[in-house]
């Protein structure tokens, strides 16, 4: 490499589930000093009335019933991953594209530039409120993974097989939520989700696992949340990103090409009620954009271990295993996740 080679960085932004006890007081400790890029958030949560992000970040003790409902935990996730991104040297890094997990779709298409951040903080607090009257469905997480984060042969594919044995018997309702590589999300209903759990076994003592206070995502069962969301955000305009943007298909936009009606279109129809492929969007990144590092913006870690799945699945770099991961983690981090301040300080300078 050249002396004035920028490595290429792929930034990674998180969705619902990533704010958590270990995680109040985020955005005060990190971007305290930066409050003036990220009032306009508070500034529109005032305006509804809302509790400011400011506030919510500051409370003396975590609680699940404050900070985890969609009408909270959406903004609060969405200011501290906008801190983050704000927070990277972009002198030192060229950001070559940007994805997300789904609600990080949203804070994706912000922080490449498809959303202005007044927009963003409509769409994301918008939609992030629709079941403020009472959360639709629910969804659970199980690994398909061995504990080497290698992919367990016809794992995923008897799981993917219950839907069909499941959906519409009974009155059941269940769908593919969300494909993270290495763990499927799946969504229904209540009785959808107890016949999932039922039929699978315990793994690590906590799969399956219900994911407290989120609905139904990704699913037919939001197609009511998409179409208040294409009335509610009607004059929200989307606009050509600044860097590519790959989502929950594997499809790329792009500065040059992108149709904005199209990106809204996707954003508050498809992304809302079809399942979200972060498998697909990690892979289609890491493969058309070449990426030195993969940058996963906080709050929190998790998203960080399945960003590592998705590129052992694709043996990308050599990499085939957990502990080949972790090795190359200690001396030339493939993915810095922001959440830990001491990957955080590699990359903001």
């Amino acid at each position: 490499m050249t002396a004035d080679y920028k490595p290429r960085a792929l930034v990674v932004c998180p969705g619902r589930g990533t704010y958590n006890k270990e995680e109040l007081g985020y955005l005060n400790r990190r971007h305290g000093s930066r409050w003036s890029q990220l009032s306009f958030i508070d500034d529109y949560r005032n305006s509804k009335g809302k509790t400011p992000v400011h506030t919510l970040d500051s409370a003396e003790k975590y609680s699940i019933k404050t900070h985890t409902p969609g009408e909270h935990a959406s903004a609060l996730i969405y200011a501290c991953a906008f801190g983050d991104f704000l927070a990277i040297d972009q002198q030192a890094f060229d950001l070559v594209a940007v994805t997300g997990n789904s609600m990080g779709w949203y804070i994706g298409a912000s922080v490449a530039g498809a959303l202005a951040p007044k927009d963003a903080i409509e769409v994301i607090d918008t939609m992030g409120s629709m079941m403020a009257d009472g959360v639709v469905g629910g969804q659970i997480i199980y690994p398909y993974v061995d504990e080497q984060w290698q992919e367990i042969p016809g794992k995923k594919d008897s799981l993917l097989d219950l839907l069909s044995q499941f959906h519409g018997k009974d009155e059941q309702e269940l769908y593919l939520s969300i494909d993270l590589g290495g763990y499927l999300v799946f969504a229904g209903n209540e009785k959808g989700l107890k016949a999932f759990e039922q039929a699978v076994p315990v793994v690590d003592e906590r799969f399956p696992a219900r994911l407290y206070n989120h609905g139904a995502f990704h699913t037919p069962l939001m197609e009511d949340n998409s179409s208040r969301g294409f009335q509610q955000l009607s004059q929200v305009t989307f606009q050509q990103p600044n860097v590519p943007l790959v989502d929950g298909r594997g499809h790329i936009w792009t500065p040059y090409s992108t149709d904005v009606a199209e990106l809204k279109n996707y954003t508050l129809g498809h992304q809302v009620t079809e399942p979200y492929r972060f498998d697909l969007a990690v892979q289609v990144a890491v493969k058309e954009f070449a990426p030195d590092v993969i940058i996963v913006l906080g709050p929190g870690t998790t998203l960080s271990s399945s960003v590592a799945h998705n590129l052992i699945q694709l043996q990308w770099q050599g990499l085939t295993s957990k502990a080949d991961f972790l090795a190359r983690q200690k001396d030339d981090p493939v993915a810095v996740a922001m959440g830990f301040e001491d990957q955080a300080q590699r990359v903001t300078g």
